[in-house]
């Protein structure tokens, strides 16, 4: 649990902008009447376009270089009147002073704010907030790392049992990250748009306001959950994985060439957005409305059978110059609870060998979704992707801090195994100290897994990593189902407990099915047989006591 909490000032417990605006005023007088060649509206206009388009440039340099010649003397007295500006009244937002109250009773409380000593001090004063912090350390000469690092001895905590919050990804959530600890991102004032250009600026919770810190503090942050899958069974076990920690990671397929997924990726030239959309929205926390434009099909014209969601994620991903950072724009649009990330950004296929030597080159014709005989194909041997993909660094790096690794229902070889094949990701698996456990399928799948039995998936599962823990139902659907995937050529996996126990892992077998009668738009098939979000995620949650 979270023992501490280090707190920016600017932006992040009050709201700097009005202050800002103010001392810019004073700064650019000053500097007029010291020499600058321009009227007090141009420069300001100027200082305040800067200000707003890079925020993490020195405006003050900037503003003196525009309209020259450059005079570090005038640099000098602009910014020594900004943080030294004259004020009288700031306020703190709304929710701080109740925020501040509430975590008071249940952890220390850590101040660490960069600025003149004076100034920093005077705003701590005016906002009535000081004796709510345990330690106050103001930064003068750029030590904010240095910092947080005496914070951890002089607490003598873990860095993991201290959460850092701050509207800077590039200052206090970076460092904090780097050290090991809990990050709260609060998006508000200049910074806000900052994307994250690195791991390490990836924070672990995103604020839309100061309240919210008090959930997030009294958090289980014994949960680190990655899940490995993509498409409908990922999509049902996040659902119910975000109801008991925050801190989950949805490591996604990218190989989808089928439907509209495909055309785009053929069109655009970008990894498959689908699977990567479904698990946006099972974590979304955002207004109903809003995931289901998401997830909104057009019915008919050009775009007839296409997902908004994917329209919306390719042209991010254009606009922002990857998709990398269409994923995390889309992640602020929904705000996420937790973080999707695919397990690689390179734009590869899936292929299978089947038994007969027959080679199929891309996932659709593996799926083989409009052949009805499918079934009678000759079996997968093995998959393989062409060319070899190479794992997304964030993936890793998410494994190496999970203490717990689903490998989730869904298609077999393209979903899950997929993922597994790609270079780094089950050495990665295989290294990490985590609880790693497996959803088997409830139903087998025509093109992938025909005629297979719990321990057929799971062996092939084993072909790339290890397993503690495999999870069946026992739970029978109703046969007007049955009946219907009967059709389909799907039936029921069988749970072969002789097999399954030469497999050396641990059996669990519950009622883990979906029986709701209520018709999700998370997944398109009216009738399909899923796992239940709360039964599954209730047992996954209970194995990191065992």
């Amino acid at each position: 649990m979270i023992k501490a909490i280090i707190f920016d000032l600017d932006d992040t417990l009050y709201d700097n902008n009005p202050l800002t605006e103010m001392a810019l005023k004073q700064a650019i007088n000053v500097m007029i009447k010291k020499g600058l060649k321009s009227n007090f509206n141009e420069a300001f206009k100027k200082i305040r376009e800067i200000t707003k388009n890079y925020p993490t440039k020195d405006r003050f340099v900037e503003v003196v270089k525009h309209y020259g010649p450059f005079n570090e003397e005038l640099v000098k007295i602009g910014k020594e009147k900004y943080y030294n500006a004259e004020f009288d009244e700031i306020t703190p937002f709304p929710d701080t002073i109740d925020a501040l109250e509430k975590l008071k009773e249940k952890c220390k409380l850590i101040l660490i704010t960069s600025g003149s000593k004076v100034q920093q001090n005077k705003k701590i004063d005016v906002l009535g907030i000081r004796n709510y912090f345990d330690h106050i350390f103001i930064d003068e000469i750029n030590e904010k790392e240095h910092l947080f690092s005496q914070t951890v001895r002089l607490l003598k905590l873990l860095p993991d049992e201290i959460l850092v919050v701050g509207d800077r990804i590039d200052q206090e959530i970076e460092i904090g990250n780097r050290l090991g600890m809990k990050t709260a991102r609060m998006l508000h004032g200049k910074f806000s748009q900052l994307i994250p250009e690195n791991i390490y600026q990836e924070p672990d919770y995103i604020l839309k306001n100061i309240g919210e810190i008090v959930d997030v503090a009294g958090k289980d942050n014994k949960l680190k959950i990655v899940t490995i899958g993509g498409g409908t069974g990922t999509s049902s076990l996040l659902e119910g994985l975000k109801k008991y920690t925050e801190d989950i990671t949805a490591i996604v397929n990218v190989t989808d060439t089928g439907r509209s997924s495909g055309k785009i990726r053929r069109e655009m030239n970008i990894i498959a957005p689908g699977d990567t959309r479904n698990c946006l929205i099972a974590l979304a926390n955002s207004e109903k409305l809003m995931s289901d434009l998401f997830q909104y099909r057009f019915e008919n014209g050009n775009l007839k059978g296409y997902s908004f969601g994917n329209l919306f994620i390719a042209t991010l991903s254009k606009l922002t110059g990857s998709f990398e950072k269409a994923i995390g724009e889309a992640s602020k649009i929904l705000q996420l609870k937790g973080k999707v990330i695919p397990s690689t950004f390179d734009n590869v296929n899936i292929c299978a060998e089947l038994e007969n030597g027959t080679i199929l080159n891309e996932e659709d014709k593996i799926v083989d979704r409009h052949n009805d005989k499918v079934h009678l194909r000759s079996p997968i041997k093995k998959v393989f992707h062409q060319p070899e993909a190479k794992a997304n660094e964030k993936a890793i790096k998410e494994i190496e801090k999970a203490n717990l690794i689903v490998i989730c229902p869904g298609s077999l070889f393209t979903s899950i195994i997929s993922n597994l094949l790609i270079k780094g990701i089950s050495k990665a698996i295989n290294k990490s100290k985590a609880k790693k456990v497996y959803v088997c399928n409830i139903m087998t799948q025509v093109s992938q897994t025909h005629n297979y039995k719990a321990s057929d998936y799971v062996k092939r599962i084993k072909e790339h990593i290890t397993l503690d823990y495999v999870i069946l139902n026992n739970k029978k659907p109703s046969m007007k189902l049955l009946k219907e995937y009967k059709k389909e050529n799907a039936f029921l996996v069988e749970n072969d407990f002789k097999e399954l126990k030469k497999l050396g892992i641990k059996i669990i077998v519950e009622d883990v099915l979906d029986e709701s009668a209520e018709k999700k738009t998370l997944w398109e098939k009216k009738d399909l047989l899923r796992h239940d979000p709360d039964k599954i995620a209730k047992l996954l949650a209970g194995l990191i006591n065992d």
